[in-house]
């Protein structure tokens, strides 16, 4: 079931809406409000705030990777046990994939059915923004949108030019944010970066956003608005129940898949956790930064995407940990990794020395390669099988050389080749979501416990033993 929601939208990227939807969270939260989160697109970093503000794990909705027919499902799953579902949009409202397919925010609020609140750059506009407004209401009819959010307003004088206007074609104002420190708290003092780099400083700055937002937003109106979404009975994804990412595990008992967490490697959906759990993997943490063993009796690996970069020579400097990973792979381990974890396990980034499990070579550049992504398995592995397609997406600055030719990745531009594999391993610039292929979780774990059967305990007794549901 689909209950209370609300979409946090935004005219263009930079106008704030990540600032008010996450202290929108933090605000609810604070009054005893069971929030859930949910960003649009393929975001990691947003999701990571979300998370903290809410005390709930991250969430991504994704029609362009998933299909548009997953969203309802999608969001149930992320809203189960919630009193109300926020979710964030991704650039300005209506923007999304070049090729049309369904992807932005508009296609997601319409597709459950929830009204829309969008966020406006009040600066240095006062009546013009009537016909703003008007334009984003009225170029899709079938899309409700709520009211809006002024960020930026200079002055009370400022903000009452901007509230009359905007009364004069019917849309209501639910809050007004003033140019202030508070409603640039990431911009000033966290930027671009994942909670887990910072989780003390994030957390006083979502307090006091969380504050900031209470005063100056209407939330019982975004309460009421929220509650008059119509509910939905949602289908299951595939014939699953909703807390479930593949309908029976593969194995009679569950295998031990190591995942590298920690500052360096933080990007791994929420849904592919549960897809793999439910496969029968028992995920186990661990950080490449600090601990110089893997965990004990597992039969897959799985490195994330993350930055790396960042903490290069930390990593470098763990060279037990590094030397087992890389017996762990030689020994049929299967193995997991995507974007960060394909260049940790090259043999080199910016002068580091990495595992050195891969033929290559990589380093930081000043090219952003950011897109969705059609995809071709090239050979068999863990993950695929040759010829097997997927839909993923890119997002690094980084160029490592030999590039590989695990896939084939196409977007609408160009169509290149990419990444390693072999038959106990995959490593690829491409980030997949399983939310909708569940089949892809069980074809790894099968792998993982395939191998476990193979090999004995690849790492010393005493090494890391954290759940990732425990994370």
């Amino acid at each position: 079931m689909l209950g209370p929601r609300l979409v946090i939208a935004g005219t263009h990227s930079g106008v704030g809406k990540t600032t008010v939807a996450t202290g929108l969270m933090a605000a609810f939260s604070a009054a005893g409000e069971r929030v859930a989160s949910a960003k649009v697109g393929p975001d990691f970093i947003d999701p990571g705030y979300h998370s903290l503000a809410t005390g709930r794990a991250p969430r991504n909705l994704d029609p362009w990777m998933c299909g548009p027919d997953a969203m309802q499902p999608l969001a149930a799953r992320a809203a189960d046990g919630a009193d109300l579902l926020l979710i964030e949009g991704v650039m300005g409202l209506f923007d999304g994939a070049v090729d049309g397919t369904p992807s932005s925010t508009a296609d997601v609020a319409t597709l459950l059915e929830a009204p829309v609140v969008l966020v406006v750059d009040g600066s240095s506009m006062s009546a013009s923004v009537a016909a703003l407004v008007r334009g984003f209401r009225d170029h899709r009819p079938e899309l409700r949108l709520a009211g809006v959010i002024l960020n930026r307003v200079g002055s009370p004088h400022h903000e009452t030019l901007l509230v009359d206007a905007l009364a004069d074609i019917g849309v209501d104002v639910l809050g007004t944010l003033p140019r202030d420190d508070a409603f640039t708290w990431r911009d000033r003092h966290l930027g671009l970066v994942p909670v887990e780099e910072r989780p003390e400083e994030v957390t006083v700055a979502l307090r006091e956003l969380g504050a900031a937002m209470a005063d100056r937003c209407d939330l019982d109106a975004l309460a009421r608005i929220a509650n008059a979404a119509p509910e939905i009975t949602t289908k299951p994804l595939h014939g699953e129940p909703l807390d479930a990412g593949s309908p029976t595990p593969v194995a009679n008992d569950p295998v031990r898949v190591a995942v590298a967490g920690g500052p360096a490697f933080t990007f791994l959906y929420r849904d592919n956790v549960e897809a793999l759990t439910a496969a029968g993997a028992e995920l186990v943490s661990f950080d490449p930064l600090d601990d110089e063993h893997l965990p004990d009796n597992i039969g897959g690996l799985i490195i994330g995407g993350g930055f790396p970069e960042e903490f290069a020579s930390r990593l470098a400097d763990n060279t037990k940990l590094m030397a087992g990973v890389a017996t762990a792979i030689d020994s049929g381990v299967a193995t997991w990794a995507e974007c960060g974890g394909l260049l940790w396990l090259g043999s080199e980034l910016d002068g580091h020395p990495m595992v050195g499990a891969l033929p290559s070579r990589s380093r930081m550049t000043d090219r952003l390669t950011l897109g969705y992504r059609e995809a071709t398995a090239n050979i068999d592995n863990p993950v695929l099988a040759a010829g097997d397609q997927v839909r993923g997406h890119e997002f690094h600055y980084s160029q490592t050389e030999p590039g590989g030719d695990a896939i084939t990745l196409r977007s609408r531009f160009n169509e290149r080749a990419e990444g390693f594999a072999t038959p106990g391993l995959f490593a690829t610039y491409l980030h997949l979501h399983l939310g909708t292929r569940p089949d892809i979780a069980q074809r790894f774990v099968r792998a993982c416990s395939e191998a476990a059967a193979r090999t004995s305990a690849v790492a010393r007794p005493g090494a890391v033993a954290r759940t990732e549901q425990d994370r």
